[in-house]
């Protein structure tokens, strides 16, 4: 592939290198950055490779970001993993580097950057970034920690190689990674556990989440409920995928009151394709896992109301 050895060679020609990933990561987000950055540091020990970003959330356990000043962006390489669209890239100084290339595995709505690699066929964006790996061999190397970053983000993505996106490739990707040092299993658990509070609103979800007769779902979080439970936003996440091992559940949104007012929109299918529902939203995303926004209950009961009639077609 031209674009694989396009991001190399200019990955060569740069002794800065600095690589950004999405706000609010997850898995993927964190592994195929970090994960990249152990890679280019490993067989690159003389250039200055950085992972920026702010707060992980909650996934310091992976990785944590380093701290660049704006004058180390001036001559960069800039390299931005697993965000579809240029307003979701965390730390707006990606644009102040010298080049700007794009690796993702979201639909390329926003085709941002100098250089663009795009497989929405992969899994998961650190499954490109270790067929990155595998197509370079020669000259890139892999180590320990990257397999391991790599592995958690295929996990992270795949819901443990439960969703449609797994293929055959992703499986042996993953197997490659596993003959690395690492413990695969206290990992899956570290990415598996939640705390008391989580659990108990997953209690809340399973309560209280609506289900009409084609399969549509949602489920309300005001911000009070989030704060008698003593939870932020981003602990949310690990409740989203919930409702899908529901059998009368086909496709559902998970609607969390943000401090500001707005909503945040999780959506999930097992079947209809909800990704353009989302773009409507001031979102986007995968077919079947994508994000959007809601300003108001009447914006939340029009996406309702969208992802009925996409669950009702569906089952025709």
């Amino acid at each position: 592939m031209d674009v694989v050895k396009d991001i190399l060679t200019k990955i060569k020609a740069y002794q800065t290198i600095i690589i950004h990933r999405h706000q609010r990561p997850d898995p993927d987000a964190i592994g195929s950055q970090a994960g990249l950055a152990e890679i280019l540091r490993m067989s690159f020990p003389d250039k200055n490779i950085y992972q920026v970003g702010g707060p992980v959330e909650g996934l310091e356990f992976l990785a944590e970001m380093d701290e660049v000043s704006d004058e180390m962006y001036q001559n960069a390489l800039v390299i931005v993993t697993d965000t579809a669209n240029s307003p979701r890239i965390s730390d707006d100084r990606y644009n102040l580097g010298a080049e700007l290339i794009k690796i993702d595995h979201h639909p390329n709505d926003d085709p941002y950057g100098d250089l663009v690699w795009v497989n929405p066929k992969a899994s998961s964006c650190s499954e490109i970034i270790a067929d990155f790996h595998h197509l370079n061999q020669e000259e890139l190397t892999m180590n320990n920690n990257a397999a391991r970053l790599l592995y958690a983000g295929i996990i992270g993505d795949t819901g443990r190689f439960l969703y449609p996106a797994t293929t055959p490739h992703t499986l042996e990707v993953a197997a490659e990674l596993m003959t690395y040092d690492f413990n695969a299993a206290a990992l899956n658990r570290e990415l598996e556990q939640i705390p008391m509070s989580v659990a108990k609103l997953a209690g809340y979800v399973y309560q209280n989440i609506n289900v009409d007769e084609y399969g549509a779902a949602f489920v309300i979080l005001p911000q009070s409920l989030l704060n008698d439970y003593g939870i932020v936003d981003s602990e949310t996440a690990a409740i989203v995928p919930l409702p899908g091992v529901i059998d009368e559940v086909l496709a559902w949104g998970i609607f969390v009151e943000q401090p500001e007012g707005y909503y945040r929109v999780r959506l999930r299918s097992k079947g209809p394709v909800i990704n353009e529902l989302a773009k409507k939203h001031h979102g986007g995303g995968h077919p079947l896992a994508s994000g959007a926004n809601a300003k108001s209950q009447d914006e939340i009961d029009d996406i309702y109301s969208e992802l009925q009639q996409l669950c009702k077609e569906y089952k025709k």
